[in-house]
C-alpha cells in the first residue's frame, strides 16, 4: 500500500456547497481503488483559486510534509483544487516536481506533475486542464449572476441558498445536532451519530465533521473548523 496525503481547497463562496465532503469522497474513492492510504489531510479554506502559494498555508504545510518525509504522493479532487490560474498552477506543479512528488487528480486519475519542458505534450495537457477549470468557474459565476438578475426582474425576492434547517425535515435534524452539541459532543461524533442513524445531508451524502461544524457556526453555536484548527 502506498502512503499519500490529501489536499483540499475551497474558495469560501456560497455556491461551493458541501465542498469538503465532495473533495474528501473523491480522494478516498481513488485511494481505495488504487491501494493508497491517506496518512494526513491538508486544506485551505476561503482561499480563491488564483491565490499564490505564499498565501496558501494549507498547501505550504502539505509541501513541508512531503519534503520532510518519504511520502511522494499527493491526491487532490481535481486540477482546479491546486489553482484556477494557469500560471499559478504551473508554479505549484514545478515546486512539487523539484522534490520528486507526484500529484494526482482523483476525479480523472491524471498525473498533474507529469511532463516538464522536455515533455511538452504532458505539460500542454496539464495547462489545458487548468484553463478549462478556470473557464468552467467563470461560466458558473455568469450563470448564477444571470439567474439572480432574472429572478429580480420578475419581481421576486432573491435570497440565495437557504441555511440548513429551512427545508422540510431539516428542523428536526438541526435540533438533534444542536442537542448533541449542547451535551458536549464534538462535530466528528455528531456526524458519526447521524450516519449511524442513516440520516443523509441535504445533498443526500454522508455527514462529515466539517459539514456539522459549518451548520453550527451559522447558528452561532461554535466557531468554524478553520478557527478550531488554528
Amino acid at each position: 500500500m502506498t502512503d499519500a496525503v490529501g489536499y483540499m481547497r475551497c474558495s469560501g463562496e456560497a455556491f461551493e456547497g458541501e465542498t469538503w465532503s465532495r473533495q474528501e469522497d473523491a480522494i478516498n474513492r481513488y485511494a481505495k481503488a488504487n491501494d493508497i492510504q491517506i496518512v494526513e489531510w491538508f486544506r485551505d479554506e476561503a482561499v480563491p483559486g488564483k491565490t499564490e502559494l505564499k498565501n496558501r498555508p494549507g498547501l505550504a504545510a502539505c509541501m513541508v510534509r512531503v519534503e520532510s518525509n518519504c511520502i511522494k504522493l499527493v491526491l487532490v479532487e481535481s486540477s482546479d483544487r491546486l489553482a484556477r490560474d494557469s500560471m499559478i498552477s504551473e508554479l505549484i506543479v514545478r515546486e512539487f516536481q523539484k522534490h520528486g512528488v507526484t500529484v494526482i487528480s482523483a476525479s480523472g486519475g491524471v498525473d498533474l506533475t507529469a511532463g516538464d519542458d522536455s515533455n511538452p505534450t504532458a505539460k500542454l495537457v496539464r495547462q489545458i486542464l487548468a484553463a478549462v477549470a478556470e473557464f468552467d468557474r467563470c461560466m458558473i459565476v455568469l450563470k448564477l449572476r444571470a439567474a439572480r438578475e432574472r429572478i429580480r426582474a420578475s419581481g421576486k425576492k432573491c435570497d440565495g441558498r437557504k441555511e440548513y434547517g429551512f427545508r422540510p425535515g431539516e428542523p428536526e435534524i438541526l435540533a438533534t445536532i444542536q442537542k448533541l452539541w449542547a451535551m458536549g459532543s464534538q462535530p466528528e461524533t455528531i456526524a458519526q451519530h447521524l450516519n449511524d442513524m442513516e440520516i443523509p445531508t441535504r445533498y443526500r451524502k454522508s455527514w462529515h465533521a466539517g459539514t456539522v461544524s459549518k451548520i453550527l457556526s451559522r447558528q452561532r453555536k461554535v466557531p468554524t473548523m478553520s478557527q478550531t484548527e488554528a
